[in-house]
């Protein structure tokens, strides 16, 4: 199969020629028809996760047909539209007994733990539990960018911070997360500010449903300003960055018994941030992770994709080649792109 390999950390990528993936018995083999491009990509990329062995394919949010079925495979067969959360867990340690398996004790990740869906077919682990069905109205496309940055939104805001209609949620950082958590804190009826440093993506963040918005390289002192204009302070604050100076912020914008969700990876430099850990006690606030979502959680939030109050699809900025990929992953720290980059043609 063609893929897009890596052999040494930041360093090349180019097309090659690898031998196709075999089906474990509880897993499948899926033929790539879209995948996302993620900063997460980037960081590994970059030897930010120890875990990734070289040579490496990236790619781990995806959407695609299941070509081969392992023999223990029960609930899907060849020719299933499919897609997969980023996380996949094993089924059977105590935190996947327990319905959580975004922190499998066991999990793997496609693009990290094993060849993931840069390529023309990716192997998929224990598809039981971590395979979900696309509805027929979603397309390709829109199914692929679910399974990292919207996933992780979508538990963040609704199951993580349990945002409510007429609350303020703040969102530091509009990257393709940060437009999700935008999206879909919209959708719960909240009035969400937009916090980043480029005005374009500003205005995209408005297009998508922030009510306010600040550009951090000029309000001066970013906490206070959103502490003014919410009348107290957010009452739900996401990081979608990852940065020493987001985090501190998103903590520090909240009001009384308000919560922070952590979204953007902490790596090098920023691993350990400086936390209002004395505002953390006195205002009694939360400091939460989210890391991505479990299979079993999508059917809420496929409902209001069909439903036309989530159009995940408008974060797609535009659609790339397998090729074009080994040009544009390399950059993504540069953040030129103010949307989503979907890889959709492989030959």
């Amino acid at each position: 199969m063609r893929a897009l390999v890596y052999e040494k950390f930041q360093g090349p990528l180019s097309i090659q020629q690898v031998a196709d993936p075999a089906p474990k018995n509880h897993g499948v083999i899926v033929k790539v028809t879209a995948t996302g491009l993620c900063r997460s990509d980037w960081h590994g990329w970059m030897g930010h996760d120890s875990g990734i062995e070289l040579p490496h394919i990236p790619g781990h949010e995806l959407a695609g047909i299941i070509e081969e079925v392992g023999k223990d495979v029960r609930n899907f067969k060849a020719g299933d539209r499919v897609t997969v959360p980023f996380v996949c867990g094993c089924g059977t340690c105590s935190e996947c007994d327990s319905g959580n398996h975004q922190v499998c004790d066991y999990q793997t990740q496609p693009g990290f733990t094993h060849w993931g869906s840069f390529a023309e077919y990716v192997a998929l682990e224990h598809a039981d539990i971590n395979l979900v069905k696309i509805p027929e109205k979603i397309k390709d496309e829109t199914a692929a960018i679910l399974g990292c940055r919207f996933i992780t939104s979508f538990r963040a805001v609704v199951h993580q911070g349990k945002v409510t209609a007429g609350q303020y949620v703040a969102v530091h950082g509009c990257g393709g997360v940060g437009l999700s958590a935008i999206m879909i804190a919209r959708a719960m009826g909240a009035h969400v500010i937009a916090v980043d440093i480029d005005e374009e993506t500003l205005n995209l963040s408005r297009s998508l449903g922030a009510t306010q918005t600040i550009n951090a390289s000029k309000a001066g002192h970013v906490a206070d300003h959103i502490k003014s204009i919410t009348n107290g302070g957010a009452h739900v604050s996401i990081d979608a960055l990852g940065s020493q100076v987001t985090c501190f912020n998103s903590i520090a914008n909240l009001r009384k018994r308000g919560k922070h969700i952590q979204i953007g990876l902490m790596t090098g430099d920023h691993q350990h941030p400086k936390v209002p850990m004395d505002m953390v006690l006195a205002n009694e606030l939360e400091v939460i992770g989210s890391h991505g979502m479990q299979a079993h959680r999508y059917p809420q939030m496929l409902d209001m994709i069909k439903k036309g109050s989530l159009q995940p699809e408008k974060l797609i900025e535009r659609t790339i080649s397998l090729d074009e990929a080994a040009s544009a992953l390399p950059i993504m720290n540069k953040f030129e792109n103010k949307g989503v980059l979907v890889i959709n043609s492989f030959q």
